[in-house]
């Protein structure tokens, strides 16, 4: 008995081992590279850097106990029941500059078009199957690209708020590797070991900032995190970005919790003609990671945006709030707030200064409210 036992522990022991082995093999290259040399130097420089790892000014709360009951507490329609209603293809739209001079254009969660005064830029594409190391498991796209990135304008800069997996992907980084990117610090390592030139990265700092064109492009503060395996959490910055031409503004906030510098990016910075930002992937037991429709409202306000156009949503299972509830609740709250609100379609161009008329485009589905279900940053006033 006690050698059949030690034998099926034996099996048991080589049976985790083995899947640990072929886990860590298969998204070895998916994992990225840590910074070294001079690139390390430059980012224990930095006023954010804290001992060993990026801190916020406002640490993050996280209810431990919070989080495992949530698990308990999903949505029947966390993902679509059918077919979401996009826009595919039109690429041949971006022929044509916007008659505005400024035009954006969602591709669903936080991949945007930005085209500002001439200049076109790429935010946090995710082109792949899945927000994963993996292209077998993780959170899958709800639509295939609704523009083959083969298809898609040839762009100015892609620029990358953080290095999760929602936002920064692999496989899209080597398709578009000799285009122009600007990272938070640390992240240009992940991007020279998929064979971005190094000449092709810029990596800032908050508060400092490059050109393209006539386009300023600034790394402004956001409250979150980083991390693409176990051992690396906050071994890189994140930040929002702000784009500053010479007719327009647009700030994206990347992911974020509610902060008080964002008066502060307001103040220097704005006003902004629109302000892409956050709303969905969200629970009230981590409220700093992410704003919620009801903060991401506030957010707009305080850096001094004249329009909310949301991101984060319409995309993947991140969270387990119904799919369709940051969009509804974003709606009642910029409507009480008195925020003007644009909903585009996936795949759906905007020019904010145009009249844009949204309409009701998502299903009626159940969701929370904000008084069920509230979401509310520590240490901001």
């Amino acid at each position: 008995m006690r050698k059949a036992l030690r034998r099926a522990t034996l099996y048991l022991f080589l049976a985790v081992l083995l899947t640990a082995v072929f886990f860590v093999v298969t998204g070895w290259r998916a994992f990225g590279h840590g910074a070294g040399g001079e690139r390390a130097e430059r980012m224990r420089r930095s006023k954010q850097w804290a001992l060993s790892h990026f801190a916020n000014p406002q640490p993050m709360w996280n209810d431990g106990w919070g989080s495992v009951k949530a698990m308990f507490e999903s949505s029947p329609v966390v993902a679509p029941l059918g077919e979401v209603p996009v826009v595919r293809g039109g690429e041949e739209r971006f022929a044509t500059a916007p008659a505005s001079g400024l035009r954006v254009t969602w591709f669903g969660h936080s991949t945007t078009l930005i085209e500002l005064d001439g200049v076109r830029v790429l935010t946090d594409p995710v082109f792949s199957e899945r927000a994963s190391p993996y292209q077998f498991l993780g959170p899958k796209r709800w639509y295939p690209p609704l523009i083959p990135l083969e298809k898609m304008p040839r762009v100015d800069a892609v620029i990358i708020s953080h290095d999760h997996y929602d936002h920064l992907d692999e496989g899209t980084v080597r398709a578009l590797r000799d285009a122009r990117f600007f990272v938070p610090l640390g992240v240009g390592a992940h991007l020279e070991y998929w064979g971005v030139p190094a000449a092709s990265i810029t990596e800032l700092d908050w508060w400092e900032e490059a050109k393209v064109g006539e386009v300023r492009v600034v790394s402004t503060p956001s409250r979150h995190a980083s991390g693409r395996q176990v051992l690396d959490q906050g071994g890189t910055l994140w930040t929002s970005w702000s784009l500053v031409g010479p007719k327009h503004r647009v700030w994206y906030s990347g992911d974020t919790g509610l902060f008080p510098a964002m008066r502060e990016i307001g103040e220097r910075l704005g006003p902004f003609d629109v302000g892409l930002v956050e709303i969905g992937q969200y629970h009230r037991a981590w409220p700093d990671w992410h704003l919620g429709p009801e903060q991401a409202v506030r957010a707009v306000g305080m850096v001094k945006a004249k329009v909310m156009f949301p991101v984060h949503w319409g995309l993947f299972v991140l969270a387990l709030h119904g799919w369709t509830e940051p969009i509804e609740r974003a709606v009642v709250a910029a409507g009480l707030a008195e925020m003007p609100l644009v909903t585009p379609r996936p795949g759906q161009s905007v020019e904010p200064s145009e009249g844009f008329v949204s309409e009701r485009w998502w299903p009626a589905l159940p969701w929370q409210t904000a008084a069920e279900h509230q979401i509310k940053a520590t240490l901001v006033e």
